[in-house]
This record gives structure tokens, sequence and C-alpha cells, in this order.
């Protein structure tokens, strides 16, 4: 490496982030500015380390030490092709991703790992600003037509690698705007949009086509587009939420974590609030957090957004609650190094305001005479091994109701949308209701594709990127009978 005694000289750092009390006044991205210097010590500390199992922790497989080396040398166009050969779409994890590959860093058993997702983020935002992001336009077209139903980075990732190929690519959206998940499921203080319009650019120019407000199975139907293209990959995400069949679930004031979410998304847009994230109307109207209790069901990252959103909206009080017990503050034994962790962790939204629990269970919903929620009526838990699995028990006495007039469920999804474009193909299903396919070709129909969320079940954007780029290398092998497209590297490490 550029300075093998990196790691011993310089400690970790992250930019520096602006104030919460500032910060939650407005809707943009949170990290202040840093410099290529910054960059550059931070890419010093990856140790000369013999086996860099931060690949295996990476989904992507990205090449990170070598990246890091590029980046200490300050030789950015050399980090740039390094980064964009693995990942088309850095901008992105550079920002959002959980960073599994720090999880996995070698220099991380003993001390703070590299700040790997930092310096990702680094080099692709030199790229851009050196001009090391062109169009690259393919030289020669195949005469194979493509039609990706999706855009989220699933979709993105397909169309980018199928595009490069050489074939003629259409990507289908019903939604008003291309960018699915990252569109209208992460607020802009995470990842502000025009970081997607800058990419959608280039791919556009490089000759990928989008077709927006187009709900492929309805306005267009699957028998016209298996008849148009000579293949259809399906990237259209999990989009089934779970739900809280509970007493008083019809009552005003109960929204899907992603309604609230989609709706701010497009008011920071300066897009009209009409239709949701999946080009549906809204049945519910406007949802304001503003001066009301605030409860979100659900502990994961689309609460944590909801808790950040709703602090922004000038909520009177926000709480998260969360069914499963408190992770531990470290490393749980169960999930040794170099596996992800699981820990409990706190969110920039968390240190803007909001009261956390965990072990707790909601019995009803509880409204007014107008039909208004007022309450939620919840109950603490106690989690117990009973022959080798936990099962949760209720604590006796501790049923009460707790002041709630916007009630947020963030409880994950179940699986893609089946009535519709799926049924009409006839595709089968896995157990858990996903799409079922064979190395990303789909049992029921060899020219019918999936890949993302729709294949493997909720899960992280760098997956759904790792899933599309997947996808379309099996989809270039099928379509021309070899593939020149980049192949992940197989591991014998434990992955995320």
């Amino acid at each position: 490496m550029g300075k093998p005694t990196g790691f011993l000289e310089f400690t970790r750092e992250l930019p520096k982030k602006r104030n919460p009390q500032e910060r939650i006044h407005d809707y943009k991205e949170i990290e202040m500015p840093f410099t290529e210097a910054d960059s550059q010590k931070q890419a010093a500390r990856c140790m000369d380390c013999g086996t860099p199992f931060c690949h295996s922790g990476c989904p992507l497989g990205n090449i990170i030490p070598e990246f890091n080396d590029a980046v200490y040398e300050q030789n950015w166009a050399y980090a740039y092709e390094i980064l964009a050969s693995t990942n088309n779409f850095p901008e992105f994890t550079g920002r959002i991703c959980p960073a599994p590959c720090e999880s996995s860093c070698v220099l991380g058993i003993n001390k703070p790992p590299v700040a790997i997702e930092f310096i990702e983020k680094s080099i692709i935002e030199a790229a851009f600003a050196k001009g090391l992001v062109t169009p690259q336009i393919p030289a020669k077209r195949t005469g194979k037509k493509v039609a990706i139903v999706g855009s989220g980075p699933a979709g993105l990732a397909a169309a980018a690698q199928l595009n490069k190929a050489g074939h003629s690519v259409t990507v289908f959206e019903r939604a008003d705007q291309i960018g699915g998940l990252l569109r209208y499921g992460i607020p802009d203080f995470k990842l502000e949009k025009w970081v997607i319009d800058r990419r959608l650019q280039v791919m556009e120019d490089e000759g990928v086509v989008f077709k927006t407000n187009t709900n492929v199975g309805v306005d267009i139907k699957a028998n016209e587009l298996m008849e148009q293209f000579d293949l259809v990959m399906l990237t259209g995400g999990s989009t089934v939420p779970r739900d809280l069949a509970i007493p008083g679930r019809e009552l005003n004031g109960i929204h899907f974590a992603m309604e609230f979410l989609s709706q701010q998304n497009k008011r920071v847009s300066e897009l009209p609030v009409k239709k949701d994230h999946q080009g549906a109307e809204y049945t519910h109207g406007d949802i304001w957090a503003t001066g009301k209790n605030v409860v979100v069901i659900g502990g994961g990252d689309t609460g944590s957004d909801c808790v950040g959103t709703s602090n922004r909206h000038g909520a009177a009080t926000v709480t998260q609650i969360e069914l499963m017990p408190m992770p531990p503050k470290e490393r749980a034994e169960s999930t040794p190094w170099p596996n992800w962790p699981m820990m409990v962790r706190t969110s920039t939204s968390h240190e803007e305001g909001c009261d956390r629990y965990w072990s707790i269970n909601t019995k009803a919903f509880i409204g007014d005479e107008n039909g208004n929620l007022k309450a939620l009526r919840i109950v603490d838990l106690e989690w117990k091994s009973v022959n080798g699995r936990m099962q949760m028990v209720e604590v006796p006495g501790s049923e009460r109701d707790m002041p709630c007039e916007l009630a947020l469920l963030a409880a994950g999804f179940l699986y893609p949308q089946h009535q519709g474009l799926l049924d009409e193909l006839g595709v089968e299903y896995d157990e858990r209701g996903n799409v079922k396919a064979s190395n990303y070709q789909t049992t029921t129909n060899p020219k019918v594709f999936a890949a993302g969320d729709m294949r493997r079940g909720q899960s992280l954007v760098v997956w759904a990127i790792s899933e599309g780029r997947e996808a379309a290398r099996q989809a270039d092998l099928y379509l021309m009978g070899d593939t020149l497209l980049e192949a992940k590297a197989k591991s014998m490490f434990a992955t995320v």
C-alpha cells in the first residue's frame, strides 16, 4: 500500500455533520464538505493485509484495497476506474449503504475500521468534478431489445450493464419519475435527488430509454411486452407492506411509512402530491406530522427516515417502537467478525430527537369520537427461549395507552405485487411470495428474468445493484450465447 504505516498514524475520521438543530429545518444532505486531503489520509489507513475480507463483505465485490491505494496516491482516474468496474452507482452506495465491507475490515478487529464508504463517495464525487464520468456509448449494437420493468437500483444497474453490452434497453416505471426507492423512499437529507438526475443524464446519453407513468400490465399488457422485446427483466421491488391487523386499524391517522416518505420527497422536488410511489392515487390526502405525537412502529432504516422527516415537519413528539428486544451496544457474540454485527445503531435522524423503545407490542389503535387516532394501546414484552426458539410473552400489568395522532407503519415489506403483470406473465412464486428464478431466469419463461428485491426479498440498495449486475450478465449470456460483462468474483468468505 502507499503508506504501510498509515493505520498506525491516523485515526478514523468522517466528514463533519451539520448541527442537528440547524439541519432539521431543511432537507439538504447533512454531511459537510470534505477535502481530497481528508480522503487521502483515510485511504492511508488501509492495511496491506494478507487477506482482504472487505472483498467478501461487500455484496458488489468492490476491489477496496486497490482503490484505497489509488486515492492515497491521488490518482483519481485510476481509483474511479477500479471502483466503476464493480459498482455502477457509487454515488448512491457512498451515501446510503450501511457499509458491510467495513464490518469485515481486518483493521476493524481491534481498531476502528477503514472509512470505506466515505472513500467511495470521495472517489465518485472527484470523478464527476474532474470530468471523468462520461457517457460510454457502445461501439456496436446487437439488435436485441430488452425491457426492464422497475427503475429502482436493481433495474438501473441491469439497464446500465445491458446497454454496455450493446442491447437496446427501455426502462419502464409506473411512477412519474425514475428512481424507485432511491427517488421516493429515501429522504433528501440522505440522498438529494440531483444525485440521481446526474446519473440518469449519463445513462440517457449512453442510449438507455426511460418511460415513466407506464404501468406495465395496465398501460401495456404483458403479452405486448413479450412480443415487442427479446427479453424482459423484472425489477419492480418488494412493494407489499407488512400491515398491522389489530383493532382500530381503520382510524384516520394510520399510514404506511412509504406513503409518508414519498409524499415529502415529492414536496421537496416541487412535484404535485397526487400519486404515490407506485403511481396510485393517494386515498388519505396530505400526511403531515406537524404538531402531532408521532409513533413510528418498526425499528429499521425506514422507521429512522420517518423519524427524521417527522422532526422536519415539526412534530410535537417522535417515538419509535420495536417488537424485538434491544440489540447489544457492542458486536454480539453470535455475529463475530467478519460477519455483519448484530448491535444497536443510532442514525442521524435519532440524533435529531427521538424516544426509542424495544420489546413493545401494539395491541390496538384508539380513536376519538370523530374516528381520528388519539392513542396506541401497547404492552411490554419479555422474550424467552422455548425449545431453542425465542417467544414473546406479555409483561403482566404493563399495558397502557400512548398518546398518538399519527402512527407510521414501518415494519418492512412482504413481497412484490402479484396482481397484474406478474400474474399475467404466469411466473412462479417461492415460499416467501417472491418471483421464483434460477440464475435470475424465471422458472416459467426463459425470456423473463427477475432481480433485486422482487427476486431476493427486501434487502439493501447495494444488494439490489449487485442483483441487477448479475442478472444482466445472465441475460446477456441468454441473448448472445456468451458475455463479456463483469462477473462478481466468488468468495470463500462469509457475506452479509
